[in-house]
């Protein structure tokens, strides 16, 4: 019959409509959570745009920080501005969940001064953890590596030209996983199921030995994915990315690892994925 083939016509049409949406849309989402920022480079007296994306939120977003990996204009919200140390934390849904963990305590114990240990493959990464001027972020850092949310997961993406930082913190970046920089994986996209605002960004500056959060391109989709600078990048980095800790002893390790470059470069992005596998056993913080 004319009508039902032509409703199944319709139908066929409407579904291969949907597929393309969603594939397109998972596309995006892949693409979202890198360190997302505006990078001048001169190179025998040019000057090219990098982008770097964050890391690793929302709506199934990469950690790594922009609606694309192409070049982009600083990220398009701010974070109002909060006294610091803060006495109070909001946490909001977000996706996807690379790994299940609570939302931390919407009440930070902020006069504390806190202390964290990266024990990785290639040795340990101390912090010294700036609570009194990221309260938040330093408050979830601690939540997620109490509750094991790091362990046995890699440093999945690498910046040497520029900007100097390592990114780690998504566990769709096991210990295991092959590496392969392909858009399509969800390696970089992955958050705690929950998103934050930015803090300490006034005069924010990135010289070797920052920690700081990754972000999806705005103020208020900091989750787990963070990045150690490990060669200075403040002219490379606009104030985006909120620094919570400085690395105390350690830092000779990410350098090391840095100069074996990646095994294979994001297309877009930048950087790509350390040749030197780096991976993060667990991570120990104690009060100091």
């Amino acid at each position: 019959m004319p009508g039902k083939n032509d409703r199944q016509r319709r139908q066929a049409r409407e579904r291969y409509r949907r597929q393309q949406e969603q594939r397109a849309s998972r596309q995006r989402r892949v693409r979202r959570r890198w360190l997302t920022g505006i990078v001048a480079v001169a190179v025998a007296g040019l000057i090219a745009a990098l982008l770097v994306v964050f890391l690793p939120s929302g709506n199934g977003k990469n950690a790594s920080a922009s609606a694309s990996k192409s070049p982009t204009a600083t990220p398009s919200a701010s974070a109002a501005a909060v006294a610091e140390p803060a006495h109070h934390c909001s946490y909001t849904k977000a996706t996807p969940v690379a790994r299940k963990v609570s939302f931390p305590p919407s009440t930070p114990d902020y006069t504390a001064s806190y202390q964290a240990t990266l024990n990785t493959n290639q040795g340990k990464i101390t912090f010294n953890l700036l609570n009194s001027k990221a309260t938040c972020t330093v408050n979830s850092f601690v939540h997620l590596a109490e509750a094991g949310y790091f362990d046995n997961t890699q440093c999945h993406r690498m910046l040497t030209s520029g900007i100097y930082v390592l990114q780690c913190g998504d566990p769709y970046a096991t210990s295991t996983t092959k590496l392969t920089c392909s858009d399509t994986s969800p390696v970089g996209t992955g958050t705690p199921g929950y998103n934050f605002a930015s803090e300490n960004l006034k005069d924010a500056k990135y010289p070797a030995g920052t920690v700081a959060m990754a972000n999806e391109g705005s103020a208020t989709t900091n989750g787990s994915q963070f990045f150690i600078v490990y060669k200075d990048s403040t002219s490379g980095l606009t104030a985006s990315f909120t620094p919570f800790a400085t690395v105390s002893s350690g830092l000779d390790v990410v350098q090391n690892v840095a100069k074996d470059g990646y095994s294979c470069q994001y297309a877009q992005a930048g950087g790509g994925a350390p040749k030197e596998k780096v991976i993060i056993d667990s991570v120990t913080v104690k009060k100091t």
